[in-house]
């Protein structure tokens, strides 16, 4: 069994179906290069990310795929989860090789995992919206620091825009190093080379970088969440499966 080998981006595991055509080497086993380990016996293929042939594969599934269905094919590959990238290839293949229609089969294999994976990375796309929580900077910039399960960053953008539209901030996932940052006209792609005070186990910003107001607004939101709050009806089991420890960190109503 050949084992191809990709960057672990879209252009490359939409690449690496483009060269399974081309070559037709029978049965591979995709991983991504972050994940391979070398192994004694098989044949190895390392995948260069091509965008022509990419785009070529992108143009197939459009053809094949209505709308939602490439929308969650890409919502899938998000997870940057190693089955769920092979599954993405066993779907595009059974895809290609069958008439149109074929993604209602959810008796396939791949087709259900694309599926549930699709669902998984949405529901971490709808906690996000829920539980980030900014901060002002001194310098007027609201910040946030998330540790998403996923890459769900790209999913959430255009919602923080229109929500937030008129106020500069930045969305950074502490987990993959990079963020969002809105200039009050368009969210661009940013990376913080020296962020030594954002950390997932210290994701809150250092009070001298704050606005002076902002411990206050901290304070008046706790009071709110106290006030609101009625022991008598207190479920934990309940509040846990609705809002997960592993956010708790990042929601100014839990510090």
């Amino acid at each position: 069994m050949t084992t191809y080998i990709f960057d672990g981006s879209l252009e490359g595991l939409l690449t690496a179906i483009f060269e399974f055509y081309e070559r037709k080497p029978g049965p591979i086993r995709l991983v991504a290069q972050s994940h391979y380990e070398p192994q004694l016996l098989g044949e190895t293929l390392e995948v260069t990310s091509d965008e022509a042939k990419s785009k070529r594969v992108w143009d197939g599934l459009k053809k094949k795929l209505p709308p939602d269905w490439l929308l969650r094919f890409y919502k899938a590959y998000l997870s940057e989860d190693p089955e769920t990238f092979r599954q993405l290839f066993a779907f595009a293949c059974y895809i290609f090789d069958h008439e149109k229609g074929a993604e209602q089969n959810f008796g396939h294999p791949a087709v259900l995992a694309v599926t549930q994976m699709d669902r998984s990375v949405n529901r971490e796309k709808h906690r996000m919206k829920a539980f980030i929580r900014f901060q002002e900077t001194a310098d007027g910039i609201f910040y946030a620091g998330v540790e998403p399960d996923f890459n769900v960053l790209p999913l959430i953008s255009n919602f923080f825009k229109n929500r937030y539209a008129d106020q500069r901030w930045i969305i950074y996932d502490l987990k993959r190093k990079y963020g969002l940052y809105y200039d009050l006209e368009t969210v661009t792609e940013i990376q913080l080379d020296y962020a030594p005070e954002m950390k997932p186990t210290t994701p809150l910003l250092p009070e001298n970088a704050l606005q002076d107001k902002e411990g206050l607004y901290a304070l008046l939101w706790n009071d709110y969440f106290k006030s609101t709050n009625i022991p008598a009806r207190k479920n934990m089991k309940l509040h846990i499966r609705h809002v997960p420890k592993r956010y708790w960190k990042f929601l100014t109503e839990k510090r």
